[in-house]
């Protein structure tokens, strides 16, 4: 590729050595970045990540060698051919380099038509290593992404939409009785029609959507920042364009329908899979009822899709109602190296039945019920264990700033019975189903108490009946 198509980030602390190699850089057509310490070029890395590094060896902060280091520790979207720019030639500096993720070496001063050279040598490395990796993540059919690299887009986006409370959909696609395609018209008529239709989802899609064909005739779409109802309008229109679509075979033309399955991510999902699992569902249901149509997967009986919102006539008790206003204060916690012993105790003395459980430094580490130790108590040195092997640590958080009618909805959705309400990383509270309950009874039938009121008095126990005569 020419040198246009190659981004550079040149790092150095002298600014007439970053000026001198800019300049020659940027006559040679190369787009140039530059820093004047690692920390900076491993900012300037993650945010957008160059073809080439070119670093000195010896700067503040952070050094050449650890900028290499940890560079190659972090997860990039392609390979960066790294050069180091140094007075070093001992052998055990170069061997130091090359442990560290070093490609190559340019010793200072360094000349204009050396540069130019090592740059265009280094070049065939970066364009065969896209070569392989366009091989190694693409459907060599459709061009779409593999199954695998799809499998890495979700846990990302998985982990983001958890970490931010995005919604995020994934809608499975299954071609209605492609194997008679296959079977009447021939294996190269299936692979045309398989080619037109990955052609009209990457039309159809996003730049933030990732695509990929999932086997055969059955294909993925993720859908960041989407909930489960825009996921469907988007998957009606693509139901249209796939039943109007005509595809030529030899003298006749193909018609095709497709099935869909939607599913989106809920505050409750355990891993990036039951997502896929939810979808692939709601497509068989959508096969199994007839084909050529959308089902998402909250229609389905067994999911937990009922709405339990309050009615618009309750909806004041949750204006401006926060997380914090609702939950019950954390006195003490246990921590993950505690023994089941002291937690059991801890159990019995405060009559709670669960607890979030903290690690070395104060933040949340899991959570632990009496059912945990139930299901390990008869084990042999079940009292020794420490928390750690037996808590949960896949726990359902929410910010104190939370709106109380996010947290409300959540619980009217799902089996889990409570959430961890933390600052900053630090539980503070727990609301459940009984607190919230309570609380919302007594203000139905003492409304013109103060609602902030009768959420203390709620959670301190006291029923409607004391709080009106007190």
């Amino acid at each position: 590729m020419a040198p246009a198509n190659y981004k550079v980030l040149l790092v150095d602390d002298d600014p007439a050595m970053l000026r001198l190699l800019t300049r020659w850089l940027e006559k040679a057509g190369y787009s140039v970045c530059t820093a004047t310490d690692g920390q900076e070029a491993l900012e300037v890395i993650e945010a957008d990540c160059p073809d080439f590094l070119l670093t000195d060896w010896e700067m503040p902060r952070v050094d050449g060698l650890e900028l290499c280091r940890q560079m190659r520790a972090m997860m990039l979207p392609h390979y960066v051919y790294t050069i180091f720019l140094t007075v070093r030639t001992a052998a055990a500096d170069m061997i130091a380099g090359l442990e560290n993720g070093a490609d190559d070496f340019l010793t200072k001063p360094v000349t204009e038509g050396e540069l130019s050279a090592r740059l265009q040598s280094s070049s065939r490395v970066l364009e065969l290593e896209r070569r392989l990796s366009l091989l190694a993540h693409t459907d060599f059919l459709t061009g779409l992404l593999t199954k695998q690299t799809f499998f890495d887009s979700l846990e990302k986006e998985w982990h983001r939409s958890s970490r931010f409370h995005l919604p995020l959909s994934c809608v499975m696609v299954d071609l209605d009785f492609f194997k008679q395609i296959n079977d009447v018209y021939g294996h190269p008529a299936g692979d045309s029609v398989l080619k037109f239709v990955a052609e009209l989802l990457l039309d159809n899609c996003r730049a933030s959507d990732t695509v990929c064909r999932y086997g055969g005739e059955e294909f993925c779409i993720l859908m960041p920042e989407t909930d489960e109802g825009e996921a469907a309008i988007w998957a009606e229109r693509i139901r249209e364009l796939l039943a109007a679509l005509r595809i030529p075979t030899g003298e006749e033309t193909l018609q095709i329908t497709g099935s869909f399955g939607i599913a989106q991510y809920r505050d409750d999902s355990q891993n990036p899979e039951e997502l896929l699992k939810q979808a692939d569902k709601a497509l068989l249901n959508a096969k199994r009822s007839g084909r050529d149509r959308i089902v998402g997967y909250t229609s389905l009986p067994d999911a937990a899709n009922t709405d339990l919102s309050p009615t618009d006539h309750h909806d004041e008790v949750f204006e401006k109602m926060l997380a914090r206003d609702a939950m019950s204060p954390l006195a003490q916690c246990p921590h993950e190296q505690d023994t089941l012993d002291e937690v059991a105790r801890f159990f019995l003395h405060s009559g709670s039945s669960s607890t979030p459980v903290l690690d070395g430094s104060g933040t949340l580490a899991g959570f632990i019920s009496e059912k945990d130790i139930l299901a390990v108590m008869t084990s042999p040195n079940c009292w020794q264990q420490s928390v750690s092997t037996v808590m949960r640590r896949n726990v359902i958080c929410y910010e104190e700033d939370t709106p109380i009618r996010v947290v409300y909805d959540f619980l009217c959705r799902v089996t889990i019975r409570g959430v961890v309400i933390t600052k900053n990383g630090y539980p503070t509270g727990t609301i459940n189903r009984n607190s919230l309950l309570r609380w919302f009874h007594d203000w139905t039938v003492g409304k013109e108490l103060d609602p902030q009121t009768l959420l203390r008095h709620s959670l301190l126990g006291y029923s409607i009946r004391d709080t009106a005569s007190a």
